[in-house]
């Protein structure tokens, strides 16, 4: 067993830090196997021919820079494994981080927003934001918005698996300001496309291989597009006192934070992520909208 776990890390770190290597090595055994993770270097029982087959398929797999949570089909994201394809960007610790402030926030106020509130997530891919946030508020409304069908077929069986009780609407956040709704949110929060397209040179290849381009990249003279849209569409469908959240491109935190301002937001802040960098914004609408 140890040396097959060595083996596969030797040839992960072709492609990988050693940090990285490790803990795609580390899950992949898990998985394979069926075992907790301080199990895997402690096993000496040698492999059957369908592990030793699985392991190898799953390495070359691997190897062509596909990512590991792709081939698997499932990623972890705050505290529940979700399903993954193509179809959805894979979630991101940092994402976990806008979750965490929302909850936050959400439990240091009174009245609906802490009792009941209305959220919506626009651009939910595999619905983790969404389905996070229902998960620990679960007296909350929770919609889930996305433009692709595909995606919202992954959110939704993620939904069922993890037993939440989400409302999806299937619709392009661009265009969506020319349709009425009756429907006012507490809550809005976006993970938009926020990657700039002459950013992709410095991406690694899992990623720009892989992972669906339409929720990652927007136009390099438009790197605002999504906020823009969202921020518009929150004067609108956002109640008063409500709050707007983002998670954004570290280089444009002082534009998005000006934006809002220009728009007319209040209380509006910017943090950074773990590593950091300017990752999320937060602001509150005023009550003479």
């Amino acid at each position: 067993m140890n040396t097959a776990y060595q083996f596969y890390l030797e040839k992960l770190q072709t492609i990988y830090a050693l940090d990285e290597a490790q803990a795609i090595t580390n899950q992949v055994f898990e998985e394979v196997l069926m075992v907790k993770p301080h199990q895997i270097k402690m096993l000496n029982k040698p492999l059957s021919d369908g592990e030793e087959a699985n392991l190898m398929d799953i390495l070359n797999r691997l190897l062509k820079h596909e990512p590991m949570q792709y081939i698997l089909g499932n990623a972890w994201f705050y505290g529940n494994k979700f399903i993954v394809t193509p179809d959805t960007l894979i979630p991101r610790s940092e994402t976990e981080e806008l979750v965490e402030l929302i909850l936050n926030t959400v439990a240091n106020q009174e009245g609906s927003l802490s009792s009941n509130p209305k959220i919506i997530d626009i651009g939910t891919g595999s619905g983790c934001i969404a389905i996070s946030l229902k998960l620990n508020l679960p007296h909350a409304n929770v919609w889930a918005l996305d433009k692709s069908s595909a995606a919202l077929a992954i959110s939704k069986q993620n939904a069922k698996e993890l037993n939440a009780q989400i409302q999806f609407i299937e619709d392009d956040i661009l265009y969506i300001n020319q349709a009425e709704t009756t429907q006012v949110f507490d809550i809005i929060v976006s993970n938009p496309p926020y990657i700039l397209e002459n950013e992709q040179e410095n991406m690694h290849e899992n990623v720009l291989a892989f992972e669906p381009h339409q929720a990652l990249f927007v136009a390099n003279n438009k790197p605002l597009l999504f906020y823009e849209a969202i921020a518009n569409y929150a004067l609108k469908y956002l109640k008063p006192n409500g709050y707007l959240f983002f998670e954004i491109n570290q280089q444009f935190g002082n534009q998005t934070v000006n934006m809002l301002q220009e728009k007319g937001f209040l209380d509006i802040k910017l943090f950074q992520d773990i590593n950091g960098n300017d990752r999320m914004v937060m602001a509150r609408k005023g009550d003479s909208f």
